[in-house]
Parts: structure tokens; sequence; C-alpha cells
């Protein structure tokens, strides 16, 4: 029926064009004629005044109009075909033309609607996250460049593409990155590392590939990869199996893209240690931010943000001391649990069994080195202020990381001072406290893989053990001559559980 009709429109189009045309050869015709008439009267009555050529060829004019008009009339069947051809040519050629643009909007339209991936407006912002204020200021210019991106981009510069969050579990590095979102107010992509683990070989590099498709069709937008040491630890060269071809996609997609496409990639991982060093080198993510668990006064903020609009009954500062290794998550783990208890009393107020009953659940499934007595927390001080005072820099209570020095080409030296500096802690604790405790293990093992490296990789040396034990009589000589030094950096990290550079 529609087909029907789009004929019966055609034809009265041409039916219309036709008497159009031939109507218009007609008067045409006429005009021509009585110009002509015209001429020839005034060239009769002034032939006298007449001294140029141009009323002659006014009427040669006219009558080769004339003569075209009686041409057109017998050859406008031949005309009228013409005419319709070139007429057809036309809205065939525009109509293709609209085609294909319908065409690329639907395949845009049906990438975006058949996607599995989907982009989500975060409404978190940085007043949501609590305690993290030197990790907001690394932040704070990516907003900004995703807010303003015409300050930077006309001055040339240009935000790295890859930003790396490092830190334990439950510090809230998926919240610092839809914090970073809501913010700018940009479309934020998150997925886990192990959502491209597939069982299909090709199916992760895919699924990576639709993950920057959308994010490219959607920019300004925040990716977010989480545990992205699931797909991202080093390459064996082994075998080509599954992970390693979803690396090598996800290395092609951010070398793909430039830092000015608006499209910033954020990732989350607490093994760093374990990523290839492609994904870590310039060009890719190469800003990391170290989010640490929070301190007292970070414990406090993160607390007083949790019970904001709650009515509560106890000392906040006595619970900040209390919750030393908590982090973040933690923290509102056990608020939670105190306000469940609150209502299990049917009461209004959160007091102070409430937090007891909290942490008493929390304590069964916490690990222990995290929820410390008095003593344990002493321990702890002494080797993180040890740490502080060989290393001449910035230390928390719960800082697993050592400061030590990173040379392309480590002299003899520089390899003893790095020895020094994992070793200080477990042999400031054996001076002050005269007994070895068993506090921080992986220190211990980097302090004699480095010596090892000495003995058979750079043979500087001829026994491994002769320098840890070389080493830790040096390091028992400095700490036994520094203990009230060490003593006070311990009181001050108990007291704040930080120790900053001016400090020592």
């Amino acid at each position: 029926m529609k087909q029907k009709k789009k004929k019966m429109w055609q034809n009265s189009n041409n039916k219309k064009q036709n008497n159009l045309l031939d109507k218009n050869i007609k008067l045409m015709a006429i005009s021509a004629v009585v110009l002509i008439v015209l001429f020839l009267y005034t060239l009769f009555k002034s032939s006298a005044h007449i001294e140029s050529g141009s009323y002659y060829f006014g009427i040669i004019f006219l009558l080769f109009l004339l003569a075209f008009a009686v041409f057109a009339r017998i050859k406008q069947d031949k005309i009228q075909k013409f005419l319709n051809k070139n007429r057809k040519e036309n809205e065939n050629s525009f109509s293709t033309e609209l085609k294909e643009a319908k065409q690329t909007s639907v395949v845009k339209e049906t990438q975006e609607e058949n996607s599995s991936i989907k982009a989500v407006s975060s409404d978190v912002s940085f007043n949501d996250v609590a305690g993290i204020s030197e990790v907001k200021a690394e932040l704070e210019e990516i907003v900004d460049f995703l807010n303003k991106p015409s300050k930077y981009l006309k001055h040339g510069v240009k935000l790295p593409k890859g930003v790396l969050l490092v830190g334990p579990p439950g510090v809230g590095k998926t919240l610092i990155a839809r914090a970073v979102a809501g913010e700018a107010d940009v479309p934020f992509f998150y997925q886990s590392g192990a959502s491209f683990v597939q069982i299909y070989v090709g199916m992760g590099a895919k699924k990576v590939r639709e993950l920057f498709m959308q994010a490219k069709l959607n920019a300004p937008s925040i990716v977010f990869i989480d545990e992205i040491d699931a797909i991202g630890k080093q390459r064996t060269g082994k075998a080509n199996d599954e992970r390693e071809s979803t690396l090598n996609e996800l290395l092609t997609q951010m070398d793909g893209f430039e830092g000015d496409s608006g499209v910033i990639v954020i990732a989350a991982t607490n093994k760093i240690e374990v990523l290839d060093d492609a994904l870590l080198r310039a060009g890719r993510f190469d800003r990391r931010v170290f989010v640490n668990l929070p301190n007292i006064e970070d414990r406090k903020k993160i607390l007083e943000l949790y019970l904001d609009k709650k009515h509560y009954e106890f000392d906040i500062d006595r619970l900040a001391h209390e919750t030393s290794g908590f982090s973040s998550a933690a923290l509102s783990t056990l608020v939670n649990e105190a306000l469940l208890n609150m209502i299990k009393r049917e009461s209004k107020v959160v007091e102070q069994v409430d937090i007891d009953t909290a942490k008493t659940k929390i304590e069964f499934g916490k690990k222990q080195t995290l929820l410390l007595d008095d003593k344990q927390k002493e321990i702890l001080a002494i080797y993180q202020a040890s740490k502080a005072y060989i290393t001449k820099s910035k230390v928390s209570l719960f800082d697993e990381k050592v400061s030590v020095l990173d040379s392309i080409y480590p002299s003899y030296n520089e390899l003893l001072e790095n020895i020094k500096r994992y070793l200080c802690g477990s042999i400031a604790v054996e001076v002050i406290k005269n007994e070895k405790y068993a506090i921080n293990k992986d220190d211990i093992k980097k302090a004699y893989d480095l010596a090892e490296d000495m003995k058979e990789e750079y043979k500087m040396v001829k026994s491994s053990q002769n320098i840890i034990d070389e080493v830790s009589n040096s390091l028992r000589s400095i700490i036994s001559q520094n203990v009230n030094e060490i003593n006070r950096l311990k009181t001050l990290i108990l007291e704040n559980e930080v120790i900053l550079e001016n400090d020592i």
C-alpha cells in the first residue's frame, strides 16, 4: 500500500512538471512573437532616428529565441526525459547520503545500546571522602583539566593518560576515583581486572576494546579499572595465554589516544610490584598516587563523616585512638554495626556499648596485626621510628614501604645503605626491647635478596651472610648511641601515627 502511494505521488509530480514545461515553452514563444512585432513597429515608425545596430541585434536575438521555442516545443518529450533523469540522479544521491548518515547514527546508537559496558554518573564528591588531603591535592588538577580543558590545551599541556592508585584494601581507592568523576561531572566507566579474565581466548581483549570505545564515544570520561594486577602482571614470554593477550590490548588502547582526548584512565592495586613494566612506563600509568591507611586525625574525620546527622554519645577522639590500623572501609563497617546494635536496643542514640559490641564483632574477622594492644603498638612504633631515623623521610605507623635509594647503576655503598634501611626496624626493636620480634618478614627478605644479588649478580662480595652481619652490627652501634632520639620519635608516632621530615 505504501509503495502504491509512493508511485502515485511520483506520477503526479511528473505530470505537474510536464505541464509546467509545456506552459513555459508556450509563454517563451508568445513573448518572442510580441517583442518581434514591437521591434518591427518601432523600426517602421522611427527608422530615421536609428543610428546604431543595437535594434538589429535585438531583432536577431528575438528571432533566435523564437526559433529555440519552436525547437523546444518539437523536442519537448526528449527534454522532459533528460530533466527527469537528472532530477532522479540528484534525488538518489541525496537519498544515499541521507541513508548513510542515518546508518552511521543507528550504528553508533546500536553500539551504545548493545554494549554491556555502561557509563554511570557519580554523585560522590571530595566532601564525601575524608582523610585523604594529600591525595586530593594530586587529583584536583585532573578534575580541573576535565572541567576546563582549554586552560591547559592552549599551553600545549597534556595530563597523564593513566593514574595508578596504590594502597592496601579498604582505603577507599574506588571511592576516590568516583569522587574525581563526581567533581568533574563526567561519565564514569567501572570495571574490575577480574572481569577481563575470560575462558575463551580473545574475549578479554574484546572487552578492553569495547571499554575504550565507549569511553571515547562519551568523552570527556573516566575509565576506572579496579584490581588491575589481575590482568597487569608481568609477562613471562613463555606462553601467549588469554591474560597476556588482554594485557597487550590494554597497552595498545592506552597508546591509541592522546592526552587531550578527554579520557583519563584510573586504576587501583595493592600489588604494584607485580605489575608489568610496560604499564608503568611514561605515557601509560605514569603517575602513581599512594593511599595509606588513615592516621589518627584522618580516622577522626572519617568517623565524623560517617556519624554526620546521627545522634551519638561517646568520645570520638578515644575511638579514633582505639581504631589504629582501621581502613576507611573498616571504620564504615564499625559505625554500621554500632547502628545495628543501637536499633536492636530500641534506642535512637549510639552509645559506647554499641561501639564495644561492634568492635568485638569486627575483631573476629579482622587481622590481629591491625588490632593492636598497647604493647604491640609500642613495638610497631619502635620499628617505624627507626625507619624514619635511618632514612630521614616521612613514615606512618602502618606504612609498609621503605624509602630506598633508587639508582640505575647503584654503587657498593648505595646497596649497603638499602640493606641497612630494610633491616633497621628489626634491629632497633631487638636493641631497645632486648629481644627479637617477628614483625615484617618482607623487609628482611628484601635485605637478604639484595645481599644475594651483590654476591651472585654483581660479584661484589664473596658471602651474602657476611654482608648481612656487617650491616646488622653497624646498625646496632648506631641505634645504641641514639636510643633517646628513636624513643622521642616513637612517642611522636604513637601520638600522631605519623613522623614528618621536619620532626626528625
